[in-house]
């Protein structure tokens, strides 16, 4: 393919990584530049152009879509407005409560620059979004539950670091089987916040920091921590590096309701992954393709995966997509 997808990446940590990952899988996109706030990085490819944040603005023409891979708690709020009004852009925003705001930010941004922003994607919100919705557009009597995990969570272990006298930190996500249970048998309990879910974090402090400062501070982080059960154990840097690097994480997607006279129905979406970043990563990428799409239809504003249909994202054509899959 001669005309390629430019991409360019913003931020550089395990998700920006991965989203460089996900390009090179890709036949139709080619990497154009990495920019980040620690200037010049080490990238998987030596080849790629890797710069400083500042110098976003010199590629306005050169860059079809940004791909943004800061935290939600600080960065993407202001990040993904400023780059929306230069460039198509794609997040993962995750902190569920504040996207409809978020979503107003940026669409009024992306409009002012004539751009695509796709918000929120990955896969929660991103994937399990769209289950959540489909289940229960089908099965309109009955109710759905979401369960994270077990895994580490990229966005709370984001939180925890931003706390002040945090030297370095991860955060797992932890859910309940009993609660599991009780749903895939049909039972549709009403469950509480904290009996779907507990929340555990590992802590190395910063020299100096009380330690108990730091475990109210995470306790009662709203969005975050505050309605759950949630455990701070503090450790070393060694112990941080040896036992708390790897990424998995998943979760599940449960829509149990009935149909016509009682008869139960359940529907099930489920994600097992070994590198939550790199699949992260890899949703990002694939919804880069429908910002591209999307503008080159003359569409511009703020979109979700509710506005993005399947077809946008994927490689073929739609005649392709009907002839393999439907």
């Amino acid at each position: 393919m001669t005309n390629k997808i430019r991409v360019g990446i913003i931020g550089y940590g395990n998700l920006g990584r991965g989203a460089e990952a996900a390009i090179k899988q890709q036949t139709d996109m080619e990497l154009v530049a990495v920019f980040s706030r620690r200037g010049v990085v080490q990238t998987i490819d030596q080849n790629v152009t890797s710069l400083h944040i500042d110098e976003v603005q010199n590629y306005k023409n050169k860059i079809d879509v940004m791909i943004l891979c800061g935290g939600s708690k600080s960065d993407l709020p202001e990040q993904t407005p400023y780059f929306a009004t230069m460039f198509n852009t794609v997040d993962s925003f995750d902190t569920h409560a504040k996207i409809p705001e978020y979503y107003e930010s940026v669409d009024a941004a992306a409009r002012q620059g004539e751009n695509i922003s796709v918000i929120s994607v990955g896969w929660d919100p991103g994937l399990f979004s769209i289950n959540r919705v489909m289940s229960e557009a089908v099965l309109i009597d009955g109710n759905t539950y979401t369960f994270w995990g077990k895994g580490l969570s990229q966005g709370h272990s984001d939180a925890v670091r931003r706390v002040e006298g945090v030297k370095g930190g991860v955060q797992y996500t932890i859910p309940s089987e009993e609660a599991i249970t009780r749903v895939r048998e049909g039972e549709n309990p009403d469950l509480s916040t904290s009996e779907k879910h507990r929340r555990e974090c590992f802590v190395v402090l910063e020299d100096g920091a009380d330690a108990d400062e730091v475990e109210q501070t995470i306790k009662q982080m709203p969005d975050y921590f505050v309605d759950y059960e949630t455990t701070v154990h503090f450790i070393t840097d060694e112990e941080l590096q040896k036992n708390h690097n790897a990424m998995p994480h998943g979760g599940f997607v449960i829509r149990s309701g009935t149909t016509g006279e009682g008869n139960d129905q359940i529907v099930e979406f489920s994600l097992k992954l070994n590198s939550n970043p790199e699949f992260t990563a890899s949703v990002l990428v694939a919804y880069a393709r429908a910002a591209y799409r999307l503008y080159q239809e003359g569409q511009i504003g703020a979109k979700t995966v509710y506005d993005i249909g399947p077809g946008y994202i994927h490689p073929d054509s739609a005649a392709g997509l009907r002839k393999k899959y439907l």
